[in-house]
């Protein structure tokens, strides 16, 4: 039975969908202006993965990833480029197609954009005006009236008063209270026409947040399964969409709430501002892409991701390791094996995705595979390793062309760092002394996902040797 870690209840709940077999999912997307970087990467390959163990569990999913292409960003980059807002979105978005395509993240059901569902939001601000929680301002924008709204802060745990203490004072704001958020921009005399739209209120265009419950109301209806994003959208984002949506359509927005960790550039947080900012394509300049998925789903996607070159390299490596065990079973080279769930290393790997997406478990399941390939030569083994794959997106190419295209000293092995290795053996030494055996089989499945096999020896010694 599948668990998720829900973000609104702060713990790992059995997944229920609201209608028996159905999964509805809604995950934020992308702003185009400029090229994806490495955390929607990880956003689009960790949902794509949610979604392919949603379906390979037997539900029917409607995925939803919409949009944003009206923003201020947006404005202000077609300006400087001297272009209209669509010719700038359009070629935005088809990049991040390519990007996406490239990592093998199939496409979602519907990617709306905000551009075409202003109807759905002005209906939806008008909604909210009626139920009391929305004000013009002196200035014309249309804001929420967050303390008129008893449920604000219990996805981010914040209280109001937190939140108010935390706050800058705003100079001559128009808001009735800082802590208010805009559903309704009041249109800006340099702004161009096409970035505003007749409303109620005036000229002007939609707020952020408002374009989310907008769009996710009208293709799955107020009350779906799952909402998805990156861990930074879960203040103020997503809490400002609860508080539209049910403050809209009253009772319950969404049932389970997903979040993906940070990406991080060397232990730290990915940022312009560091100079530590990577677009996608600037990584598959260096690194083929299925590395890269593989790279992301080797961690489990509530961690952080730490990119480095070494740790791209070690994922290059481990993941040649398994295609040269498909290499040396040329039947599992065609079409995969049907998967039986009832089998052992079947059974483990639905373990493990059951128990909240846990990819480096399931990864340490191929690795698993991968040895019985070695060791036997077994058809029937190399097939369950590629169907496996399969169901991550992973090891669905011919494994002669992929090592093929590995650069030299790559395609059979590749180095890894023996003191991380032996670092992480300590640390589940730690863990098994202090009695965490979760912590300390995370540990082993984690190493083993890097291609790396522990044998615990007697008198408490642990060696290790590549799988």
């Amino acid at each position: 039975m599948l668990k998720i870690y829900n973000s609104l209840k702060r713990e790992k709940q059995l997944f229920v969908p609201i209608e028996a077999n159905k999964v509805r999912i809604y995950v934020c997307g992308m702003t185009v202006y400029d090229y994806c970087h490495l955390g929607h990467a990880r956003v689009m390959v960790v949902f794509d993965m949610v979604c392919r163990w949603l379906r390979a569990s037997g539900y029917d999913v409607t995925y939803v990833r919409n949009i944003t292409d009206i923003d201020d960003k947006i404005i202000k980059r077609a300006a400087e480029n001297g272009e209209t807002i669509r010719q700038l979105t359009d070629r935005f978005i088809a990049r991040m197609h390519e990007d996406a395509d490239a990592l093998g993240v199939l496409r979602p059901d519907h990617e709306p954009r905000a551009t075409g569902h202003v109807p759905e939001m002005l209906a939806l601000i008008r909604k909210l005006a009626d139920n009391g929680l929305a004000y013009q301002a002196a200035d014309g924008d249309v804001n929420y009236a967050v303390r008129k709204f008893s449920g604000y802060g219990k996805l981010s745990g914040k209280s109001l008063d937190d939140l108010r203490a935390g706050e800058r004072v705003e100079v001559d704001s128009a808001k009735q209270d800082p802590l208010d958020f805009v559903l309704w921009k009041h249109a800006k005399e340099d702004e161009p026409a096409e970035a505003k739209w007749d409303s109620p209120w005036g000229g002007g265009r939609p707020g952020w947040h408002i374009e989310c419950s907008a769009m996710s109301s009208e293709l799955l209806g107020p009350h779906f399964d799952i909402h998805g994003g990156g861990q930074d959208l879960q203040f103020p984002h997503h809490e400002n969409e609860i508080a539209q949506s049910e403050g809209a359509h009253g009772g319950c927005f969404v049932n389970y709430w997903m979040h993906n960790g940070f990406v991080r550039v060397d232990d730290e947080k990915m940022s312009k501002s560091l100079g530590n900012f990577f677009t996608i394509r600037e990584v598959l300049k260096q690194y083929d892409a299925e590395v890269v998925r593989f790279f992301i789903l080797r961690a489990h996607y509530r961690s952080p991701l730490n990119y480095s070159d070494a740790h791209l390299d070690d994922a290059r490596g481990a993941l040649s390791r398994l295609y040269t065990a498909l290499k040396g079973a040329p039947s599992a080279a065609g079409d995969a094996d049907v998967i039986d769930w009832q089998a052992p290393y079947a059974a483990k790997f639905r373990q493990a995705m059951d128990d909240d997406f846990n990819t480096p478990e399931a990864i340490a399941v191929l690795f698993e595979l991968a040895n019985e390939v070695n060791r036997s030569g077994s058809a029937h083994a190399a097939g369950q390793l590629k169907a496996l794959g399969g169901v991550l997106g992973l090891l669905g190419r011919d494994p002669t062309a992929y090592l093929q295209g590995m650069p030299a000293g790559q395609s059979e092995t590749a180095p890894s760092d023996a003191a991380s290795i032996e670092a992480r053996i300590a640390a589940r030494a730690a863990a098994k002394k202090a009695k965490d055996y979760a912590e300390a089989d995370r540990i082993r499945a984690e190493l083993l996902a890097r291609g790396i096999a522990l044998e615990d020896k007697p008198g408490g010694v642990t060696e290790w040797r590549r799988a």
